[in-house]
């Protein structure tokens, strides 16, 4: 079955939303409020996704032109994200705001009409328009987990976070990868409790390991934004067991993870 773009283009713009809804009230001083991720304040979680939104759009409009800026990157890939945050760190937090709102919104425009299913390069694999999309979700969801905790705001969970868990999931293999280890040779099913009581489910029926738990868990784990002990996520091996130690959505480098509540 062919991917929903325009339903993933309103449930990234529904995403935003969340997002700008928490920003606006913010004086300066609060912008620069330091989040979980270590050096970064929550201006610089809102100025990562503005970039990267604009990433996204290049990188479908014009792959040729991404792909050189890609190559040129390459030497500093594990440097690079840092580099630049620091770079946009000259934007204040309503700039910041401004600049993410038009990013999203020109996004949004651009990709909307595309085939979903057309290749486009990333800083990982290439994907498809409608996995681009959709990875622009499970940012937008994961930075924004850094921004309400940065304000002591709670996190309220909605139907959106299937797209996090399902792009967590398909991760299993690159979360070994970016660790340097070998993916075990296992299938694994994940079945999620939604905020509703209904389950979610992804992978083989059959499947010699199951993940088991609440969907805002593992979207939480394998987006690196709780440790798994924080968590009621239940391995169903010793091949899941690892991939919650070490579980990530995200391409790119090993991401360094959260150390548990009670550490």
């Amino acid at each position: 079955m062919a991917a929903d773009l325009g339903a993933l283009c309103d449930d990234l713009l529904a995403e935003g939303e969340v997002l700008t809804d928490l920003l606006e009230p913010l004086d300066e001083s609060t912008w620069l409020t330091p989040s979980p991720a270590a050096g970064w304040t929550v201006r610089d979680q809102v100025t990562h996704l503005a970039y990267f939104d604009a990433q996204a759009r290049l990188a479908a409009e014009d792959p040729e032109q991404f792909r050189a800026e890609l190559a040129a990157a390459r030497a500093e890939v594990g440097s690079m994200v840092d580099r630049i945050a620091a770079d946009l760190r000259r934007h204040d937090g309503a700039a910041a705001l401004a600049w993410f709102r038009t990013e999203r919104v020109a996004l949004v425009a651009a990709m909307r009409p595309m085939d979903p299913s057309v290749r486009v390069p990333w800083y990982g694999p290439d994907m498809t328009i409608a996995s681009s999309m959709t990875a622009r979700i499970m940012e937008t969801w994961a930075h924004g987990v850094d921004i309400h905790d940065a304000l002591g705001v709670s996190v309220v969970a909605t139907p959106r976070l299937r797209h996090v868990a399902f792009i967590g999931a398909r991760a299993f293999a690159n979360s070994f990868l970016a660790h340097g280890r070998e993916v075990p040779a296992v299938s694994v099913r994940v079945e999620l409790t939604e905020p509703d009581g209904a389950e979610w489910t992804v992978g083989p029926a059959d499947a010699a390991e199951v993940v088991t738990g609440s969907i805002l868990d593992f979207c939480m784990v394998v987006t690196q934004r709780r440790h798994r002990a924080d968590t009621d996520l239940v391995a169903g091996g010793p091949a899941t067991d690892e991939w919650l130690s070490i579980a990530q959505a995200f391409a790119g480098p090993a991401g360094p993870g959260r150390a548990p509540s009670a550490a």
